[in-house]
């Protein structure tokens, strides 16, 4: 498996979720990792960006509400996801990160996440 996210599923607003994406090492090892999300309609977005020495990043509307995490051992990214607002309702994906990771080919099967009362 190259790419795999999961964990996604339907939670109500202010709920929590954790997903959990296992790359391959080709694509893991010595790489930023970054988490995207797909809503209906829009294009896919950087969420969260975590290097490979660990440092972190994240787009404004989710700052304070998600943590991007690695386990460089089990070549695996978290995406912990609290105060979940409907707008974050998306299919979410990880993949590398680059600096043009738009052309980007292969994203794997992503996750949905769907954040609804």
């Amino acid at each position: 498996v190259q790419l795999q996210a999961s964990g996604g599923g339907l939670v109500q607003p202010g709920g929590s979720l954790r997903l959990s994406c296992a790359a391959s090492r080709s694509i893991f090892s010595l790489n930023h990792m970054g988490w995207y999300r797909q809503a209906p309609g829009k294009q896919r977005e950087l969420v969260a960006v975590i290097a490979s020495g660990g440092s972190t990043n994240y787009v404004d509307s989710v700052k304070g509400r998600f943590t991007i995490s690695r386990d460089n051992a089990k070549n695996t990214v978290y995406l912990q996801m609290n105060s979940l607002k409907p707008e974050d309702t998306a299919v979410y994906y990880c993949n590398r990160f680059v600096r043009d990771w738009r052309t980007l080919n292969y994203w794997g099967q992503g996750t949905l996440v769907t954040v609804s009362s």
